[in-house]
């Protein structure tokens, strides 16, 4: 199943992708993806297979608000050779705030009185669906609602410069997510998936999860015996190489760009860039 929120004339409503068509889920006004995904895989596909009424001028926005942003960095056994760094020995966790994120298609803001290093990162995404703590690797992939992707935008001269990659990675409109969440049961394999970046029509990005040193399954039972994993939560689980940052000479987004970016089986998310007015 694709699943994902739209824009109508009367607000934002969950609902399924089916054949390029986009079908109104039986919820009550209010009740949103994240909400959904939270009653379990069955109330899901019931919903889902039930939902026959198209949204007529359906606009995707972000999939969901999460509760918590949970991301991974140096994850990708070919981004940590281009950044010249050593491998960690577990995850290097880190947050951003969920007021980061954007949908498709909504410009990513570059202030450049705050900022003049923004970078892209393209990310396999995980959106929890069970309450996850203390949970093995297996408890915690079965946890797992859906896959999106995303894009963990950093500008890199306040990630380095302050010591600590929050603001960095926070700023508004830094965390494009979209454009669906996949239900696992069209993920066969979450560690074999192709992923890449498109800055101005140039790939950038190419590479696959395969590279992952630490595997979602790996990374969710790590981070649920340290805090609460909640339905709703999503989890950016690494980039691989071509940021930006480690190019030579340096690259960083600029407004006018579009920057896309996309993993197998879920699709592509589209993002302009612009300055602040």
């Amino acid at each position: 199943m694709r699943l994902g929120t739209v824009r109508t004339a009367g607000g934002e409503a969950a609902a399924v992708e089916r054949d390029g068509a986009w079908l109104a889920l039986d919820v009550p006004a209010g009740v949103t993806l994240r909400d959904v995904l939270a009653r379990g895989a069955g109330e899901v596909r019931r919903l889902a297979g039930a939902a026959t009424a198209e949204i007529p001028e359906a606009v995707p926005t972000a999939p969901l608000r999460p509760g918590k942003i949970v991301a991974i960095g140096l994850n990708y056994l070919d981004h940590i050779r281009e950044a010249g760094m050593d491998k960690p020995e577990r995850p290097l966790v880190f947050a951003k705030f969920p007021s980061s994120v954007i949908g498709p298609e909504d410009a990513i803001v570059v202030d450049a009185a705050l900022t003049s290093r923004v970078d892209w990162e393209v990310e396999l995404t995980a959106v929890i669906g069970a309450p996850l703590r203390d949970a093995s690797p297996e408890e915690a992939l079965a946890g797992v609602a859906g896959y999106t992707v995303a894009n963990d935008v950093s500008a890199r001269d306040l990630q380095f410069g302050d010591g600590q990659w929050v603001r960095g990675k926070s700023l508004d409109t830094f965390c494009p997510l979209g454009p669906v969440v996949v239900t696992p049961d069209e993920i066969s394999d979450p560690q074999a998936l192709r992923l890449w970046t498109v800055v101005n029509g140039e790939t950038v990005q190419d590479s696959s999860t395969s590279q992952m040193l630490f595997g979602v399954a790996e990374l969710l039972s790590f981070c649920s015996r340290s805090f609460t994993l909640e339905p709703g939560d999503v989890v950016l689980t690494g980039t691989p190489w071509g940021c930006g940052e480690f190019m030579e000479p340096r690259r960083s987004l600029r407004p006018g760009d579009v920057v896309e970016v996309g993993v197998e089986g879920i699709g592509t998310l589209r993002n302009p860039v612009t300055g602040r007015e």
